[in-house]
């Protein structure tokens, strides 16, 4: 019976996604986020975060220069040793919450030597209802994000080595903070974002890409998933996919349909893998 449930919700998802598919011919991809967010069945989809508070963070909060004139913000825990090297971590669409907080020392646990950044793309908003997260996400200035993103990359400094690793919305900020910081931008790790479609825009990419995707997604879905890997090929540039069973959000831990072991599949072995290349460390508890 909850098959049966499934595959019905999906086939209605995916019907109200068809009928609101013309945020594709947009290039912007603000825009197209927001038009997501703002279909209820892809609002659905997320089911509201578990609470969790943060205990005895390893970093803490920093200011940097945003590119319009204003100030950005991050959760920032550097490196025990100096270093150039860093790892822009970006929220899904509920903002920078202590969930993605912990996740940045998730990785900078097992990175090593590498300072972790969790850019804040809601200027210290954060939602815990979904109709928050709609209003965040389908408020977002493309101009205020590229300032922030941009913001971050010079905060990070000339010589710096950044890869970039974000799900869901961060997903797609992933792969434009890839696209916008040329040669400074070494990897880049998208989970189940809004792919950038424009072939001209992606031939600023100065990396490889590794996607993270699921096949039970009615939004990014397959199709979509293979039109992406085109593009990116078309664009001259190279992309690795993995498509695991699972739904929409599936490695978010506060997700109450946490799918742990798709989670550790990707993180274990094609995640960690992956970036410990692109930034040229040995990584290890």
């Amino acid at each position: 019976m909850k098959k049966i449930l499934f595959i019905v919700t999906l086939l209605i998802a995916n019907q109200a996604w068809t009928q609101n598919k013309t945020c594709c011919s947009v290039n912007n991809i603000t825009k197209e986020n927001a038009t997501l967010a703002m279909n209820d069945s892809f609002a659905k989809t997320h089911l509201e975060p578990l609470s969790y508070q943060l205990e005895n963070p390893k970093g803490a909060m920093v200011e940097f220069e945003t590119t319009d004139g204003k100030k950005g913000k991050a959760y920032l825990i550097q490196s025990a040793k100096k270093s150039k090297k860093y790892l822009f971590v970006f929220q899904e669409w509920w903002g920078l919450n202590d969930h993605i907080k912990k996740e940045a020392e998730h990785l900078y646990g097992d990175l090593k030597n590498v300072n972790v950044m969790a850019i804040d793309l809601y200027d210290g908003n954060v939602a815990s209802t979904r109709e928050d997260a709609q209003k965040l996400m389908s408020g977002m200035s493309d101009a205020r994000a590229r300032a922030i993103v941009n913001g971050a990359l010079a905060f990070a400094g000339k010589g710096s080595k950044v890869a970039t690793i974000g799900w869901c919305m961060g997903g797609a900020w992933s792969l434009q903070t890839a696209i916008e910081g040329g040669k400074q931008v070494k990897g880049c790790v998208m989970y189940y974002g809004f792919p950038e479609m424009n072939v001209d825009k992606l031939k600023r990419l100065q990396t490889d890409v590794l996607g993270i995707f699921a096949e039970q997604d009615a939004f990014i879905n397959v199709e979509t998933v293979k039109s992406f890997e085109g593009k990116v090929k078309e664009a001259g540039k190279t992309i690795v996919v993995f498509n695991y069973v699972a739904g929409h959000a599936f490695a978010n831990p506060s997700n109450p349909d946490f799918n742990k072991q798709a989670t550790e599949d990707a993180y274990t072995n094609k995640v960690m893998p992956y970036l410990m290349k692109a930034l040229k460390v040995k990584g290890g508890k």
